[in-house]
């Protein structure tokens, strides 16, 4: 991060006086959260929340507004889009959860809906993570054919228009860590999901949907939390008891690391896409 972050860090300090938790993720969304109301009949997905669009103006207020340079790009800043409060600005790192259409079943909500209405963001982000890793859903990303394909489009353009930091694919779901450099979390979320579903759809013979529309982001605000974030994201397949060992998951960025710990784009090396051997396999 260094250097890079420093003026998005000053402007963000200049606001940080006196308010809560920097990722927003606290005391206010627990209001907006309680007041969620009933999916659309066929919706799936977390419940809408009607008091998001005050949460959302009130961050916009004490804690970053895009320039005028940045909202040309398409950098939204604090924004929402009726369900969960959302980050997006230049120069950042952020911690990425985005899941197949139907891991949170409509049909199952009593289960899961108690999870966006606890308090503590550490303990909700535990419970929903355990409520993945029990692989509700079709599960299509544990086809191996399905998820190689999906791994390949994350990081296609690695070292190019962004930097992947960590990444994870699991049954139901895809973790990632993300430098955003100029073009939008939400535009890089709209080219990875659309040009993944179309491949999918095609490998599993089927159309509609295939993500769900809604994501989790969370703001990398220093070192120590990015490297909390890429050992989350890397022992989710540990976690979950599919591995022993991080870098014996097929499709996680544990499996690209060379005995310094760096991934091929941190050492200056195209991207090798592909089924081939771990780095340091014989």
């Amino acid at each position: 991060m260094g250097d890079r972050n420093a003026g998005f860090i000053r402007q963000q300090r200049a606001h940080e006086k006196g308010t809560p938790d920097l990722s927003g993720r606290r005391e206010n969304e627990l209001q907006t959260l309680g007041g969620a109301e009933p999916n659309q009949p066929g919706r799936t997905g977390p419940p809408r929340n009607p008091g998001l669009g005050r949460l959302v103006e009130g961050k916009r207020q004490w804690h970053y507004r895009p320039d005028a340079r940045s909202r040309r790009q398409g950098f939204l800043g604090w924004h929402e889009r009726g369900y969960l409060p959302h980050f997006d600005a230049p120069n950042t790192t952020q911690f990425v959860t985005f899941l197949l259409r139907d891991a949170f079943p409509v049909t199952r909500r009593r289960e899961w809906e108690p999870f966006l209405r606890e308090p503590d963001q550490s303990l909700r982000r535990r419970k929903i993570e355990a409520w993945l890793d029990r692989g509700h859903g079709e599960c299509w990303l544990g086809r191996p054919e399905v998820a190689t394909q999906v791994e390949q489009i994350l990081r296609a353009e690695d070292g190019q228009r962004y930097r992947l930091r960590a990444w994870a694919l699991m049954p139901n779901h895809v973790h990632l860590v993300v430098d955003v450099w100029q073009t939008p979390l939400s535009r890089l979320l709209h080219l990875w999901k659309g040009r993944s579903s179309r491949e999918a759809n095609r490998i599993l013979v089927r159309e509609g949907d295939f993500w769900e529309r809604e994501y989790f982001d969370t703001l990398i605000q220093e070192e120590a939390h990015l490297r909390k974030a890429v050992r989350y994201t890397e022992n989710n397949p540990v976690r979950a008891a599919f591995v022993r060992d991080p870098s014996a998951w097929p499709w996680s960025s544990a499996r690209w690391r060379e005995e310094y710990g760096r991934l091929p784009s941190e050492r200056g090396e195209a991207p090798a896409l592909g089924t081939g051997d771990r780095v340091g396999s014989s």
